[in-house]
């Protein structure tokens, strides 16, 4: 009987080869890329050293962690993380799907796509450029808001230099770069709700704020669940790039977060098992927070990751 099956999954493969080798290509991909680089965690139980290799580099155990965890600087950083993610994702998440929404009932095909491009085109400006445009925008002398405000009697504010202001332009700015892309999922998930719905509730006498409310949302609940499963298990991963790029010496208080910590001292003064212990920490929390936020959406409903 076992040979027998042997024989069956051994033509079964030789039948299907093909399917096989395209397989086999994401899976080596993911393979050398993604689960080999992860024995690179070994460096945050080590005073590692390039010259010394993995294996004989001296051993310290949670060093690297205590180190961190006791550093004065430590909650400001966990702080200023979790606030920036938290205040992105409370302020940023919503605005895509009223946006999807907004675009599910314009009847006018050539208006729709006009704010279609006019809302998508921001997520196509790099990082560096996004800043720039920034600093341009909030510039004491020639920046466009400035000026603004000088007009409507106001004095101009140094708003790049004002610890209080960083978390205000960084969640306003991404809300306008990424909320018309990241509508098109939620646009996706409203094309699939049947249309015989809406002709029922209209025969009803339903408003359209009624069959939104009824139909729509109900509709692409599933989606926005699942995405918000996936924000939330990402709420210290604070894009480096862009953070970096907008501080500066007066809002550095505010602005100092675990990525740009980990490039300051651990890549900048070749620190890599300190920096390797932080990114440990930094996707422990992660993976906890997704598994906690999953298991919370799964006991209110049938939607979850698994």
């Amino acid at each position: 009987m076992g040979l027998k099956k042997k024989q069956t999954n051994r033509s079964y493969f030789v039948q299907h080869w093909h399917l096989y080798a395209m397989l086999s290509v994401p899976v080596i991909f993911f393979l050398i890329f993604a689960y080999w680089p992860m024995f690179g965690l070994s460096m945050a139980f080590q005073d590692f050293r390039p010259s010394l290799g993995f294996f004989n580099s001296e051993f310290v155990g949670l060093k690297h962690f205590t180190r961190f965890f006791n550093a004065p600087s430590f909650s400001v950083i966990l702080q200023n993380t979790l606030l920036i993610s938290l205040y992105s994702l409370i302020f940023g998440f919503p605005f895509p799907i009223l946006l999807a929404i907004c675009l599910n009932e314009i009847k006018n095909v050539i208006f729709k796509r006009a704010v279609q491009l006019v809302t998508y085109a921001p997520y196509f400006i790099s990082t560096t450029v996004m800043v720039s445009l920034i600093f341009l925008w909030t510039d004491l002398r020639i920046g466009i808001v400035n000026n603004f405000i000088h007009l409507l009697g106001y004095a101009r504010q140094d708003f790049m230099g004002q610890a209080h202001a960083f978390r205000t332009i960084y969640i306003s700015s991404g809300i306008w770069q990424y909320t018309g892309f990241n509508s098109i999922i939620y646009l996706a998930a409203l094309s699939a709700v049947d249309p015989q719905l809406h002709e029922a509730a209209i025969m009803d006498g339903a408003s359209k704020v009624k069959r939104i409310w009824h139909i729509d949302i109900p509709g692409i609940l599933p989606t926005v669940i699942i995405l918000l499963i996936l924000n939330c298990g990402q709420l210290l991963n604070v894009g480096f790039e862009k953070t970096f790029l907008m501080q500066t010496p007066m809002n550095t208080s505010v602005s100092e977060i675990i990525s740009t910590y980990v490039y300051k001292i651990g890549i900048q003064q070749v620190n890599f098992s300190f920096a390797t212990a932080i990114g440990f920490f930094n996707s422990v929390v992660n993976l906890i927070l997704i598994a906690s936020v999953n298991a919370i959406a799964k006991r209110m409903g049938e939607t979850s990751l698994w």
